[in-house]
């Protein structure tokens, strides 16, 4: 009864684009598979930028043990902080991951107050640590929008333009569906679709161009933290634009104020600021010669 999916002005038509599948009775679903396969990806991301760099891939791996962790405690926290009139009537549901509800900011958050205590405990750079890690993180990102494809989630508002998504109403969150899109309704074959601004597509294709910067600048930069921030202003700068296209935004409190696009601004402005900060205080040259005693502690062997 007519695709799942279909981006009609590019002439693609998907018959059909299950959430998950079962396994013994258990249900498991792709979102989480995907998520799981972007974390994966970003730990080799980060492995091999941390070869690529002359620094010890392992401590990358070390370090994911725990990002990964409280990067999915982060994302719980900042979801359940921002939809709190949701929860705060039947709490058992806060812990009930599987019934959806994580943001990325958290996850982001969590993860570089994670790597701030690990590089101090572990005495390493902090900003060469970030400018190696947020390669990897990036990645997992770009991967992990691919779960909101699958569960056909995460779409912004009515478009007619080129790369506009078509969705069956029936297999979309009647919550995220706005007055624009119900005026605008496609009835097919019997069956009614909306047809909106594929966001999720947008950020993963944005994310990308901001990735290959990163990896295109790594060996060129003049600061250390210079990569870091360039993923903290390329990806705000996205999300900016792209949030507001969103119909299932977190806003701050009643005021229609998407929380995301807010903090987007705000850390686009503040890591402008840094580079001119970060450029003066942490240039290359002088840091390389740190970070050259550092490898020699964390790998005494290679001395011999």
């Amino acid at each position: 009864m007519g695709a799942d999916v279909a981006f009609p002005h590019l002439g693609i038509y998907i018959p059909e684009v299950s959430k998950g599948i079962e396994i013994g009775g258990f249900s498991i679903a792709f979102y989480g598979m995907i998520i799981a396969f972007g974390m994966i990806m970003g730990i080799v991301m980060a492995r091999w930028s941390a070869r690529r760099t002359g620094q010890n891939p392992e401590l990358y791996m070390d370090y994911a043990i725990w990002g990964i962790l409280f990067a999915l405690v982060g994302a719980r926290v900042y979801y359940v902080a921002f939809s709190w009139d949701s929860y705060k009537d039947d709490l058992i549901q806060v812990f009930n991951i599987r019934g959806g509800g994580m943001a990325i900011y958290g996850g982001v958050i969590a993860a570089v107050l994670t790597a701030a205590i690990f590089c101090k405990r572990r005495k390493y750079n902090f900003l060469l640590f970030t400018d190696t890690a947020t390669t990897g993180l990036i990645l997992g990102q770009i991967i992990g929008r691919w779960g909101n494809f699958m569960n056909k989630e995460a779409f912004g508002e009515y478009t007619d333009s080129l790369f506009a998504m078509r969705l069956k109403v029936s297999q979309v969150n009647p919550a995220s569906i706005t007055e624009t899109m119900r005026a605008n309704i496609q009835r097919i074959d019997a069956v009614d679709y909306i047809q909106v601004h594929p966001t999720f597509l947008y950020e993963s294709v944005w994310n990308l161009v901001v990735l290959i910067i990163m990896i295109a600048t790594t060996k060129k930069k003049k600061f250390h933290g210079q990569i870091f921030l360039t993923y903290i202003i390329g990806y705000g700068l996205g999300r900016v634009w792209i949030e507001g296209l969103r119909t299932d935004q977190l806003q701050i409190g009643a005021s229609g104020i998407a929380v995301s696009q807010v903090l987007s601004a705000v850390l686009v402005l503040v890591g402008i600021v840094l580079c001119f900060v970060f450029k003066k205080k942490f240039p290359v040259g002088v840091e390389k010669k740190v970070q050259e005693s550092e490898n020699k502690e964390e790998n005494p062997e290679s001395d011999n």
